[in-house]
C-alpha cells in the first residue's frame, strides 16, 4: 500500500479521478433527473443511453491504437480539456435559462465519446506506471477515487438540485475538470509511449515496414483483435467484462424511475439511491484484494455477477427507499469487487503495448449491448413495468457471472491473481 502511495504519479492519478468523479457523478445524475423531468419516460432515458453510445462506437474501434501509440497523459488531458469546454457551454446557457434538450442531448454525446476513450486510457497509464505485484492494489486505489467520487455526488446532487439546477451542477463538474487536468499536467514530465516488448516478431516487422501510414494503422488493428482471439482466457475474462459494462451502464436508466415510480421520492430518493450505490463501492475496497485472494479472480466474479443480479432483481420489491438504498449498496459493493478483479486480470495478462486495444475492443461490444439494452429497458419499463426492466438487467449480469467460469486456463508465462497479491 505504503508502494502505491509513495509514487507521485499514481497518487496524483487517484486524486484528480476522486476530484473529476464527483464532477462527472453530479452531471451524470442531473441530466439523468433533468430529461426524466422534462419528458416523464423512462423511453427518453433509453433513447438518451442510445445516442450517447453513438460517437463511442464510432471512435472505439480506432482510438485504441492511438492510445497504444501516443502518450496516454497527454490523451487524457486532451480529453479533460475537451470534455470542459463542452460542458461549460452547456452551463452558462443553462444558468441564463436557455438550454434545451437537444443541447443537453449533444452534450451528453459527446461527452460520453470522450469517457469511453478516457477509461481505456486511464486504465493503461495505471498499467504502464505499476509495478506488475501492485495490479490489485492500484485498481482498488483507482476503484476508491472514482467511488469515492461517485459516492460523493451520489449523496449530495439529489438535494442540490433543486437549489442550483442544471446549470449550477454543470459548472461544478467544469471546475472539477479544471483540477483533474491540473492533477495530470504534473504526473510527469515530457513525452512518454510504450514499445512493444517482441520488436523482432514478423507481424511487428510488417507493421514498421508498412508503405503508408493507413496501412501501419489497420495493421496495428489487426494485430490487437488477432491477440485477443489467440488468447482464450482473455477473450473468456473480456466476455464476462463487457456483459458487465453494458449491463451496469443501462441500469442508470432505471435508477430515477426507481425513486419516482415505487418510492415516490423524487430527486432526494435519487440522491439516496445513488450514494447507497457508491457506498458499497467505496468500502468494497477494504476487502476485494482479500476476497479475491480467497476466492481466485475467476470466482469472485463470478460471485461478484451473481449479487449484482439478486440485487438488481430485488430493488424494484423494496418496500421503501431505505430498503431500496441497501439493495443498491449490495450491488455497489458487489461492482466494487468485480471491476477490480476484471481489470487486475487484464492489466496481468495483456502486454503493456496491447493494452489500449484490447480494452477498446471489449468497450465496443459493450457499447453493442449498452445501446440495445438501454433503449429496451426504457421501453420496457414504460410500457410494461420497471420490475421487468429490472429482471433483464439481472438477466444480463447473470451471464456475465457464468461466462467467467469458462473453461480456460491462465497462460503459464503470466502470473495469477493470487501470486500477485502474496508478492
Amino acid at each position: 500500500m505504503k508502494d502505491i502511495f509513495q509514487h507521485r504519479g499514481l497518487r496524483l492519478i487517484f486524486i484528480a479521478n476522486l476530484i473529476s468523479m464527483i464532477g462527472s457523478g453530479m452531471n451524470t445524475a442531473a441530466v439523468t433527473w433533468y430529461i426524466l423531468q422534462k419528458t416523464h419516460s423512462e423511453t427518453a432515458l433509453g433513447t438518451m443511453t442510445v445516442m450517447l453510445t453513438i460517437p463511442a462506437l464510432l471512435m472505439l474501434p480506432f482510438t485504441g491504437v492511438i492510445i497504444d501509440r501516443e502518450d496516454r497523459r497527454i490523451i487524457i488531458m486532451l480529453l479533460d480539456g475537451l470534455r470542459a469546454v463542452i460542458i461549460l457551454a452547456v452551463a452558462i446557457l443553462a444558468l441564463r435559462g436557455r438550454e434545451q434538450a437537444w443541447m443537453v442531448y449533444s452534450m451528453v454525446m459527446l461527452v460520453a465519446a470522450g469517457f469511453y476513450m478516457f477509461w481505456p486510457t486511464i486504465t493503461a497509464l495505471i498499467q504502464e506506471l505499476t509495478p506488475q505485484s501492485q495490479f490489485i492494489r492500484s485498481n482498488t486505489f483507482l476503484l476508491a477515487g472514482v467511488q469515492g467520487g461517485w459516492l460523493i455526488a451520489g449523496s449530495i446532487v439529489g438535494f442540490v438540485y433543486n437549489h442550483i439546477g442544471l446549470g449550477g451542477v454543470l459548472l461544478i463538474d467544469v471546475l472539477s475538470y479544471i483540477a483533474s487536468f491540473s492533477c495530470y499536467m504534473m504526473v510527469r514530465k515530457g513525452k512518454h509511449t510504450v514499445k512493444p516488448t517482441t520488436p523482432d516478431d514478423t507481424l511487428g516487422l510488417e507493421i514498421r515496414e508498412a508503405e503508408t501510414a493507413l496501412e501501419r494503422f489497420m495493421k496495428e488493428l489487426r494485430e490487437g483483435i488477432e491477440y485477443i482471439f489467440a488468447n482464450r482466457y482473455v477473450l473468456a475474462l473480456g466476455t464476462s467484462w463487457f456483459l458487465f459494462l453494458g449491463a451496469m451502464t443501462s441500469q442508470s436508466v432505471l435508477t430515477a424511475p426507481l425513486s419516482d415510480r415505487v418510492f415516490h421520492s423524487g430527486a432526494v430518493g435519487y440522491g439516496w439511491l445513488n450514494a447507497g450505490w457508491g457506498v458499497g463501492a467505496f468500502l468494497s475496497v477494504t476487502y476485494s484484494a482479500w476476497f479475491i485472494r480467497q476466492m481466485s479472480s475467476r470466482y469472485a466474479i463470478t460471485i461478484a455477477m451473481a449479487l449484482m443480479a439478486v440485487a438488481l432483481f430485488s430493488a424494484p420489491l423494496a418496500g421503501a427507499v431505505g430498503m431500496g438504498v441497501a439493495v443498491y449498496g449490495l450491488a455497489g459493493s458487489a461492482r466494487g469487487v468485480g471491476g477490480v478483479a476484471i481489470s487486475s486480470g487484464i492489466m496481468e495478462i495483456v502486454p503493456k503495448h496491447f493494452m489500449g486495444r484490447v480494452q477498446n475492443t471489449f468497450f465496443f461490444a459493450g457499447m453493442l449491448l449498452q445501446m440495445a439494452l438501454g433503449y429496451t429497458v426504457g421501453v420496457v419499463a414504460h410500457n410494461v413495468s420497471l420490475f421487468a426492466a429490472f429482471a433483464i438487467i439481472a438477466a444480463v449480469y447473470t451471464v456475465a457471472s457464468l461466462a467467467a467460469l469458462i473453461p480456460v486456463r491462465l497462460p503459464a508465462s503470466q502470473p495469477s491473481t493470487e501470486e500477485s497479491i502474496a508478492k
